[in-house]
């Protein structure tokens, strides 16, 4: 297993040398994006309209957001299930999306979909969300102010750590691992 340290977005010879169990430092933009804004991204592209940023090369986070302490630029902002996003991944990785952060396993289609586009899934550590705050240096809505919690956000992020799940190769961490990660 390697340690990389990478910038989002992404490129796809980036991601190509990564394999499932690599440790990968994020610095750079990457974007948080739930269940509600997920849908309301899919609809957007099914109706052949452009969602509310630019997907090609990018990164989304799965976060489970908390209230920010005066003088913080975020709360705490750790990975919250991934399984849920999985009726919307396969399209979002078709229109660009390279990565995505959060936790747990994914469906058999949605794995499919990460080899197919050349994508990886990335795992942040549940239970650690303070402790990823402290890799975030900007956060701002961009999108869906509307749905609260779950409005769309630009971080930008330095050395935020991750560890390869889902490679595009079509390694899987959680099938090689000798006990369960699965983290929900």
């Amino acid at each position: 297993m390697s340690i990389y340290h990478m910038i989002s977005p992404f490129k796809n010879e980036d991601l190509a040398k990564l394999r499932a169990g690599d440790t990968v430092f994020i610095s750079g933009e990457i974007y948080v994006a739930r269940d509600a804004a997920h849908k309301r991204m899919c609809e957007t592209i099914n109706n052949n309209e452009l969602p509310p940023f630019n997907l090609q090369g990018q990164t989304i986070y799965y976060m489970g957001p908390t209230p920010t302490r005066p003088g913080n630029i975020i709360g705490s902002c750790g990975p919250t299930t991934s399984s849920r996003m999985d009726k919307y991944t396969p399209l979002m990785l078709e229109n660009g999306i390279k990565a995505v952060i959060g936790k747990g396993a994914r469906s058999l289609n949605v794995n499919k979909a990460f080899k197919d586009n050349g994508a990886v899934y990335l795992m942040a550590l549940g239970g650690c969300g303070a402790l990823v705050a402290q890799n975030v240096y900007s956060c701002q809505t961009i999108a869906y102010e509307d749905l609260g919690a779950e409005a769309i956000l630009l971080l930008r992020v330095a050395d935020m750590q991750t560890v390869v799940i889902l490679d595009n190769a079509g390694g899987d961490l959680i099938k090689k691992a000798p006990v369960n990660i699965n983290v929900i």
